[in-house]
């Protein structure tokens, strides 16, 4: 009997992706797809990427491609991780769990939300030595060093500020989707989720999702608008006396998440940040800001910093356009949560599965043995 595998059904991350929008609620979906304003952004994103081009490579005989990728002083078996996303337990139950697990497996960076669904302790068992701590800056001191130690103690060993949120953004599809927070079961609501039995059964068992380490620090409180949540009340937006404050404290790799501008990128490097982490938030804060892709290759000019990035990655194409405008690695938060909700516990896996498999593909077609070396068959961009 003919049995269609993951690699026959879902040969690419679009594949996973139809699947993923039929087994969630819409307000979950659009949670997780939606960005800001008129989406242009993320629009630019994509539009960006799939303008660079790269000449392949003829009479280069047989290559043997390697993936293996050095990044602040750590060596991972790709050149791609897993970004933050805030209530990963939203999208799919114990989301963060299974997610911290398939990087200690691949031997991939994870990076946890501050506004995650799990504590960092409550991933110390599942993390191994790939954890990333993703910082939205606590407003009080004492607040800020507690949380810190405790990123410490699970085994988090990378710091990552991010700096593009001064302000929340208007998400209008995922608000008009009737997503609140935190969730209310609405009949609305009510309806979605009974249209999602797999969805529905997961939540069952692991329980509604709260942003766990917020939890533990926020004052009771009211008359938080409904398109908002209870970190907003926390955290400041930071200045650069806060970034020297922070860079003291945290004595491990540093990276700083959210730059688009160079002349930030220089001072950041001056700064003695020892990574930047090149994002528009995905498109989900700033409907006129650059495609990452655009800032990269401008900030890659201006600073010898390792660099970061995220926005638009939709496959190892993407990857390796990014790697030849100047990306040292690559970030994807969407998609390692779209296929969790496409297929499970197993989606991660086959995810990283299908990028590594048109990383090699695409390496073999431009003469590569490594993707670092994109750049060299970057047409002028």
């Amino acid at each position: 009997m003919y049995i269609m595998t993951f690699d026959v059904k879902y040969p690419s991350l679009g594949h996973v992706r139809m699947r993923a929008k039929r087994r969630l609620p819409y307000f979950v979906w659009e949670y997780l797809d939606s960005g800001t304003g008129s989406e242009t952004a993320i629009s630019r994103n994509r539009a960006a990427l799939e303008d660079v081009e790269l000449m392949p490579s003829i009479l280069h005989g047989e290559l043997t491609p390697r993936l293996d990728t050095e990044l602040l002083g750590r060596s991972y078996s790709l050149p791609v991780g897993i970004g933050p996303v805030g209530m990963s337990g939203l999208i799919w139950p114990n989301a963060e769990n299974i997610l911290a697990k398939t990087s200690r497996d691949l031997k991939i960076p994870y990076t946890l939300s501050t506004v995650a669904s799990k504590t960092p302790e409550q991933l110390s068992a599942d993390i191994g030595d790939c954890g990333w701590f993703q910082l939205y800056p606590p407003r009080e001191p004492d607040m800020r060093k507690d949380i810190l130690q405790r990123v410490r103690n699970a085994g988090f060993g990378t710091l990552v500020l991010t700096v593009d949120v001064p302000v929340g953004s208007r998400r209008e599809r995922m608000t008009r989707s009737g997503l609140t927070q935190p969730p209310r079961l609405t009949p609305r609501i009510l309806w979605q989720i009974s249209r999602c039995p797999a969805w529905t059964a997961g939540m069952v068992r692991a329980g509604m999702p709260r942003m766990k380490l917020i939890d533990d620090y926020a004052p009771k409180t009211s008359g938080l608008p409904s398109n908002k949540h209870m970190g907003y009340l926390l955290r400041t937006s930071p200045d650069w006396q806060y970034l020297r404050i922070l860079r003291e404290e945290w004595k491990g790799p540093f990276v700083v998440k959210g730059v688009l501008d160079k002349s930030d990128a220089i001072k950041l490097e001056k700064e003695g940040v020892d990574a930047l982490w090149v994002s528009n938030h995905g498109g989900r804060q700033f409907d006129a800001a650059p495609s990452s892709a655009a800032a990269l290759a401008s900030i890659r000019k201006a600073v010898k910093l390792p660099l970061i990035m995220d926005g638009g990655i939709e496959g190892g194409l993407d990857v390796l356009r990014a790697m030849a405008l100047g990306a040292d690695f690559i970030m994807m938060g969407r998609a390692w949560h779209v296929a969790l909700a496409a297929l499970g516990g197993k989606g991660p896996a086959h995810l990283a599965k299908i990028l590594k498999a048109d990383i090699e593909a695409n390496m073999g077609q431009l003469g590569l043995s490594h993707p670092k070396d994109s750049c060299r068959r970057l047409i002028n961009h």
